[in-house]
């Protein structure tokens, strides 16, 4: 599990006085990874170039509510909570499409402010695998896994686009792993059960990747 303090952290918000107060926060309960955009231009490269785990986003950035369409083009690992003034409710059912996590409303109290992020971070921990790629923390949503597979010492990560190799054994990962999302099929291989399409007597079918099943394990996907 990477340490919570890693958690990147975007603070979009216009109000330049309001986002170094919310960075200062942040920085005195020990958040390492900060950055602040002041406009819409400068925010869209950091979602894309510093990929937020987290983003506080002014509803109303730049007057007119930027920060709902911009919610929209997150990255898609982050986790977006509005930063709302009080006459912004207006906005609110708008913003309640783009599913975010919460809301703070201005003037920012730091009480609000950490609750909000610790309960992302909760439950970010509880829907993703984490792991250290090189110096980057990757934080992988269960949902985009398919499957593990082992390679020597090392255990690689297939996602729906993607491969990550990782050292660490696939015992150890298993064991952290929740048992309603992934299985064992092989000594070699743990599948998410939700990518499963079709099942063999000693295969699995995930699109076009064939998996091999064991007998001691086909239980798993009866």
């Amino acid at each position: 599990m990477h340490n919570p303090k890693n958690t990147k952290i975007l603070i979009i918000e216009d109000d330049v006085i309001i986002a170094e107060y919310i960075s200062e926060i942040l920085q005195e309960e020990h958040f390492n990874a900060i950055r602040i955009a002041n406009d819409a231009d400068t925010a869209m490269s950091e979602m894309k170039s510093f990929l937020p785990d987290i983003i506080l986003m002014d509803i109303n950035l730049s007057g007119k509510n930027e920060g709902i369409s911009l919610s929209k083009n997150k990255n898609d690992s982050a986790a977006v909570i509005f930063i709302t003034g009080q006459q912004d409710f207006a906005l609110m059912s708008e913003a309640i499409k783009t599913k975010p996590y919460g809301y703070l409303t201005k003037p920012i109290k730091k009480v609000d402010l950490m609750a909000s992020i610790s309960i992302v971070i909760q439950k970010n921990q509880d829907q993703s695998f984490q792991f250290k790629d090189g110096y980057d923390t990757v934080n992988l949503k269960y949902a985009d896994i398919r499957y593990f597979a082992a390679d020597g010492n090392y255990s690689n990560i297939y996602t729906i686009s993607k491969k990550y190799s990782i050292r660490q054994s696939l015992s150890t990962i298993a064991n952290e792993l929740p048992t309603h999302t992934f299985a064992r099929a092989h000594r070699s291989y743990v599948v998410n059960i939700n990518m499963v399409q079709r099942v063999t007597t000693n295969t699995l079918h995930l699109n076009n990747v064939e998996i091999p099943l064991s007998r001691t394990y086909a239980k798993h996907f009866k």
